[in-house]
């Protein structure tokens, strides 16, 4: 039934018009307005289409598809398989999902699997017990689970849909083994592809895959597929998961990394996490100023945290950005009006005297406190990160820029922290710590003999 209108018709169909495409559909017969439903160019948007070739190479090895829940990943892969199988461009196919129940569910009955893709009149049969999907033309999807790595040993196959691999038990062992059978190419001179459907991880087995110079990478989110979601659980998603760790994982499809050296790490910002702020004892505005950041980046950190009288403190605010002197000095100023501050804590190092001058010469009866680094940023921090551990520290809602920066600044291997991690720095040790940003040495000596 599929064949019955034309791939040309189809897109054609996609492109007009409504008034025009109406006058298309007058023209078709009825098995042609019967096999509409099943013609994936008509009803797919563009990025569910396989992707051009990358730069320099005939064809696409792999088309990696990282997008968020109900995207339309599974679909994608089925209608894919569909296509090759249909056409006769494949005929030894695997399926391979993160377990066979998986594969089963999800793959081939699912509601988006590759049953449901198929035309009545060409649909495969699926047998159970051989593991395979066989088609009326005679290609067929053999059937793994990514729990039964062995499996792939010894199959030539010429495609490959892998889905959800960020949850398989051992990617490594079975990306690897399936490799090795894409090694021939489809009855019509095809050379082996495979598609791969999943949320991002971040792994190092799917950024080797990223990386490779034959994958082509389709990024999409939650949101694309709006108008085929439900809207009030869409609502609710967003309004739980909206901007967590979790949500820009799982909804927005983002690869999240902590880097290894990483002081602050995303389970402990997540944990720590609030959706509102106490009654503040105390709010300060804390402002990194530019020049004291690593060359080439003109970034000024502001940051607006408060502390409660249980001694808890809270991030408010993340103004940072980049700014001439003066657009920065009236940031800072506006942070302090807006949210009643008791002053603003700026670091001297770099250019002390200007910067207290720049903010003076915007509003001279605001508050200033010129504070100096007389310790190295890495000594400075680890009071601050030792907050969060105890949960003691805490981000009213979500700070991306900065979250994203506390969580990938390595100091160990050298590198400079960014100007939001020095603000946030200056303004937890004012609110928090004062001048004990550590133990001096007498106490640190008492505690190392308990």
């Amino acid at each position: 039934m599929s064949a019955a209108i034309s791939h040309d018709t189809a897109r054609r169909l996609r492109d007009l018009s409504e008034e025009l495409r109406l006058e298309v559909l007058a023209g078709l017969s009825p098995e042609q307005i019967d096999a509409l439903p099943y013609v994936w160019e008509l009803w797919a948007r563009p990025d569910q289409l396989p992707p051009p070739p990358p730069a320099g190479f005939p064809t696409w090895r792999t088309w990696l598809i990282l997008a968020g829940r109900g995207w339309g990943k599974t679909k994608t892969g089925a209608e894919w398989v569909r296509s090759e199988a249909e056409s006769g461009r494949r005929r030894q196919i695997a399926i391979i999902g993160p377990t066979a129940d998986a594969v089963r569910r999800v793959q081939i009955e699912g509601p988006s699997g590759l049953l449901a893709v198929s035309p009545p009149n060409f649909r495969p049969s699926y047998e159970p017990s051989t593991r395979r999907v066989v088609w009326p033309n005679g290609s067929v999807a053999h059937l793994f689970s990514a729990e039964e790595p062995d499996r792939l040993r010894g199959p030539n196959l010429d495609g490959a849909w892998a889905d959800e691999i960020t949850s398989w038990a051992d990617i490594d062992a079975v990306w690897d083994m399936l490799q090795m059978c894409l090694r021939v190419a489809g009855p019509k001179g095809d050379a082996p592809q495979a598609v791969v459907t999943t949320t991002p991880k971040p792994l190092p087995a799917l950024k080797a895959i990223m990386k490779d110079p034959t994958t082509v990478t389709t990024r999409g989110k939650t949101m694309d597929n709006a108008p085929n979601l439900d809207p009030s659980t869409l609502a609710q998603l967003q309004q739980k998961y909206g901007n967590t760790t979790l949500g820009r994982q799982e909804l927005e499809a983002e690869l999240l990394e902590d880097a290894e050296g990483a002081l602050w790490t995303r389970k402990m910002l997540d944990e720590a996490r609030v959706p509102a702020p106490p009654e503040m004892r105390r709010i300060v505005v804390a402002v990194d100023p530019s020049g004291g950041s690593a060359a080439g980046n003109a970034e000024t950190g502001i940051i607006v945290a408060g502390i409660d009288r249980n001694k808890n403190s809270y991030v408010l605010a993340d103004l940072s950005d980049r700014y001439t002197p003066e657009r920065w000095a009236r940031r800072a100023i506006d942070a302090y009006y807006n949210h009643h501050a008791d002053r603003i804590v700026c670091e001297q190092n770099f250019g002390g005297a200007m910067v207290e001058s720049t903010i003076r010469a915007v509003d001279p009866r605001v508050p200033i406190k010129m504070v100096h680094a007389s310790r190295g940023k890495v000594v400075r921090a680890e009071p601050v990160v030792a907050l969060y551990e105890q949960h003691r520290v805490h981000h009213v809602g979500v700070f991306t820029a900065l979250e994203d920066q506390q969580c990938q600044w390595e100091p160990d291997i050298g590198m400079a922290s960014p100007d939001r991690i020095d603000a946030l720095v200056w303004a937890i040790t004012e609110l928090a710590l004062g001048v004990q940003a550590q133990p001096t040495r007498q106490i640190r000596l008492n505690i190392m003999a308990r």
